[in-house]
Parts: structure tokens; sequence; C-alpha cells
């Protein structure tokens, strides 16, 4: 099994913000309550557990029927339960997936799922996909990206920029941490599929625009969870 630590720690700080949160409130996703980012982290882990049943049996299971499907059963939960039972679902759910994934044998981690963007993948991805979702989502119900462990910071900026080169998704331009020696490129497809390690080397990104700030100011604009930290940064698309 891929190291879990990240996802562990990731899951309890999203649980931590849980306990005792005004859940009515707005969260920093546009639209959405905290009952709306904790029916998500739930339906998230279900979700994944259909991509974790698809590796071990070979029967093919998509995440979700369609994106109004996955839609409409966020609403659903976040309409139909109150606060504790949604904090008991998503631990719940939370425990299900994690007894699944140490469940799948070796060569199981390699067989080949896709994920909710159609993106084929080896099934050990997925505890990188719930890594990020328990993590971001803790943000959104308070915390701040500042509180995730440098080297994930990192990994996450370099899954978010790949994914952009990877679409083709403009403008080209360098995120230079200052906090940092390293950068992260986004002028064009990655040269390997190989998540979420890619990273900039300066010879890549000399010739274009930078965008500057801490680690964890660029993961939170990038993410769409805070500002520019550089007022010249240039307007950007969407992550996910």
């Amino acid at each position: 099994m891929p190291d879990p630590g990240w996802m562990d720690a990731g899951t309890a700080y999203f649980e931590a913000r849980v306990r005792g949160a005004d859940l009515e409130r707005p969260s920093r996703l546009p639209g959405w309550t905290g009952r709306h980012v904790v029916a998500h982290v739930a339906a998230n882990a279900r979700a994944l557990g259909r991509l974790v049943h698809w590796a071990r049996t070979g029967e093919e299971r998509p995440m979700y029927a369609s994106a109004e499907a996955r839609d409409a059963e966020i609403e659903e939960l976040a309409a139909r339960l109150d606060g504790a039972a949604l904090e008991s679902l998503a631990r719940e759910t939370s425990e299900e997936l994690r007894k699944a994934l140490g469940e799948l044998s070796g060569a199981q981690w390699d067989a080949r799922v896709r994920t909710a963007q159609g993106r084929l993948v080896p099934a050990s991805e997925v505890v990188w996909l719930r890594t990020r979702e328990v993590w971001v989502h803790g943000v959104d119900l308070g915390g701040r990206f500042e509180d995730l462990p440098g080297e994930l910071v990192d990994a996450l900026i370099a899954d978010v920029t790949t994914l952009w080169a990877r679409r083709g998704q403009e403008p080209a331009l360098v995120l230079r941490p200052t906090d940092r020696s390293t950068a992260w490129p986004v002028a064009g497809p990655p040269e390997a599929d190989d998540l979420p390690e890619a990273r900039g080397t300066a010879a890549e990104v000399d010739d274009l625009p930078e965008v500057r700030g801490m680690a964890a100011e660029l993961a939170a604009w990038i993410t769409g969870r805070g500002p520019a930290p550089d007022p010249a940064a240039p307007a950007i698309g969407r992550w996910l």
C-alpha cells in the first residue's frame, strides 16, 4: 500500500475542523455551506471506494454516474442530514475507504481506474486523491494552507500545475515560492504523467512570467481558496 500517512493525517485534520463547527455558515467554496462540504467529503469517500472495488475485482465502477448525479447527492445529503449526522457519515465513510484500501493486494494497486475527470490512473493514486480531498476541504472549513506539511503543499502545487499543463490551460507562467528553492512552470504538457512529483527546473522557466509568494499562499490561490499573493498575477482558470 502506498504510504497513507498524509491521508490519515488529513482525515484527522478534516474531522477536527468539522467537530463543533457551525456547518450552516458559508464555506470558502462559493454557494456551499459547511454542510455541503462535509456531504461532499463523505460522498467522495464512497466514490473512491468504488474505484477500490474496481481495482480489487475488475468490475468497472465509476466514481459517479454523472456530474449531475454527484451534485444531486451532495445537495440531498446536505439538506437531509443534520450536522451531527453529517459528521458521523463523514467519519464512517472515511473508515470504510481506509479499510477497503488496506485490503488491496500488490498487483491490484497497479490496476487502472478512471477518475471523475476521466483520467486513467493506477489504483495507488486513490491514496493521493483522498489526501488532497481531506486537507483542502479542511481548509474550506476554517483551516489554512499553512497548516499543511510543507512537502504536501509542494505536492499539491505540482498536482495543480501538472493538471493545468495537461489541459493546455493558459496563461503560461511560473510559480516561484519565496520560501522554496524550486519553481513550478505551466507552459505545456508535462513530459511524464507522474503526479504529484513533477517539478520545474531553472532552464524550463527562464522565459515565463513569474508569480511569487509563500508556497502556502500560492497553493491557496491556485486552488481557488485565496487571493493572488502577487498583485501582478494574471487571472487563472479552475483547478478541478
